[in-house]
């Protein structure tokens, strides 16, 4: 039986297996399955063909020592579920090509050596300019999801720095395009929002031009003890809008129901939406239109 190495992630240079395997063992291996031609210069084991990693780390083998995940890619290797993955993403320099390849997208750019790190052994960007990046010239609704799952990483007294360090590398881009998009974004992200759907329900509020809520809102009690949070609200109009995700809120429709009668008892107009209002908003905003627009409730309490 055949004995292949590990490899990084399962994938490797063709020329370290013809090594180490020789070259019938190397050609046995791939006409029994075991091993796949990636490109001509890179094979990966049959069985890992749809893992990420794998894919990654042949991309990276394939463009060789100068390359680094980036975009998508580097935002998902640090934590941000809401990237992309269909596609391996790399940046190369301008002094270089490489052939177009299904699966993978290549993006030239002149990057700083120093933003280049290593996670799970493999060469990325680092995830300010995976994110600066997405935020100028990806789809809106993905970067600011991954933007708010970074700066969800990030602790609350330094999320303003963060977000500094962000504004600075849009601002200095060699390529002007999406300069504006990515500032408007920027302004957006909070690390609040606690799945990528409130984040683009977030966007679409915005993009229709209604004033911009406050993500996780407190409800407290004279006390000060926090009595309700609430996914997002227009403190002055008293206008909650709870999004209710499917995992979030399966089995709990008596409680949300007791949750949203408290809430109008002390005043709050209690909106909700879920996953088909993302994709149609007509009638999430129709009530959202009213309800702003409507007089401010007096609560039945003397608290919030």
């Amino acid at each position: 039986m055949i004995q292949i190495p590990e490899g990084l992630h399962g994938a490797y240079p063709r020329t370290a297996l013809h090594a180490h395997l020789g070259p019938k063992g190397l050609q046995r291996a791939i006409q029994d399955g075991h091993l796949v031609s990636y490109c001509r210069t890179v094979v990966i084991q049959r069985a890992r063909m749809t893992n990420l990693h794998t894919r990654a780390a042949a991309a990276l083998l394939m463009a060789g020592p100068d390359a680094a995940l980036s975009n998508h890619t580097s935002a998902w290797l640090h934590g941000c579920t809401a990237a992309e993955t269909a596609r391996v993403h790399l940046t190369i320099g301008y002094n270089r090509a490489i052939r177009p390849r299904p699966g993978v997208a290549v993006h030239q750019q002149t990057f700083d050596p120093t933003d280049v790190i290593e996670l799970d052994g493999l060469r990325c960007l680092v995830i300010e300019h995976a994110i600066s990046e997405m935020l100028c010239r990806g789809r809106r609704s993905t970067a600011l999801a991954c933007a708010d799952q970074a700066l969800a990483q990030v602790a609350s007294g330094q999320r303003s720095r963060f977000k500094a360090d962000l504004a600075a590398r849009i601002a200095a881009r060699r390529d002007p395009r999406g300069r504006r998009q990515g500032l408007l974004l920027l302004d957006l992200s909070t690390g609040l929002p606690e799945s990528p759907a409130e984040s683009t329900l977030l966007l679409l509020i915005a993009e229709a031009g209604f004033p911009v809520p406050e993500p996780q809102y407190s409800v407290c009690d004279l006390d000060g003890r926090e009595i309700w949070r609430l996914d997002f609200a227009w403190p002055d109009r008293r206008v909650a809008l709870e999004y209710d995700g499917y995992a979030a809120h399966v089995g709990k429709a008596d409680a949300d129901q007791a949750r949203a009668d408290d809430l109008r008892q002390r005043g709050w107009t209690v909106l909700r939406g879920a996953a088909p209002d993302l994709r149609d908003t007509t009638r999430l905003f129709r009530h959202l239109s009213a309800a702003l627009a409507a007089p401010t409730p007096r609560s039945r309490r003397f608290w919030l």
